[in-house]
This record gives structure tokens, sequence and C-alpha cells, in this order.
């Protein structure tokens, strides 16, 4: 991956990384939940999470990090703004 792509992507990994946190975070998980639920540790979500770090990741992690939220892919992509479908508490 060039040095001019890595740029490129950098905001769109911290957006990601900002979505998941706060999703996670209304969904009333820690990050060592989230974890063991997606399979990484508890580093790499924090890692994921921290916006000065941009830290890319896999398809693969992404796509058991959606699960784990409980969101599809496409959804937390665009997350600038969740559509209350997203919002809701999958607890209940």
């Amino acid at each position: 991956m060039s040095k001019k792509s890595d740029f490129r992507n950098r905001d769109r990994f911290i957006q990601l990384g900002i979505a998941i946190s706060t999703l996670r975070r209304m969904r009333g998980m820690s990050q060592e939940q989230l974890a063991e639920k997606a399979n990484v540790s508890r580093s790499f979500i924090s890692a994921i999470e921290a916006p000065a770090l941009a830290r890319p990741f896999s398809l693969v992690v992404f796509f058991n990090i959606a699960d784990a939220l409980e969101v599809d892919p496409a959804d937390l992509i665009s997350a600038s703004v969740f559509p209350d479908r997203v919002l809701k508490n999958k607890k209940d």
C-alpha cells in the first residue's frame, strides 16, 4: 500500500473506529466484551477505537466486529448518522 493511499484512508479508519466505539458504548459493552465476541484482543479494539492511531484492520475483523455489535456492516461504514434500527437497544 502506498503512502499516498495510507494517508487518504487514515480518516476513514478514524471515522470507523469512532463509530465502533460509539455503538459499543450504546450497546453497553466493554472493550473486553466486544473483543471476546469479535475474536480479537482488547488491545486491538482499543487501537481501532483510538482516533490518534488510525489502526487498519482486515475485513474479517470488520465483519466480526459488526456481528458482535449486531449491526449490518454497511450501517457501520456509513455510521456518521446511525439509522433508528441500529440505535435500538438489541438487549431487549
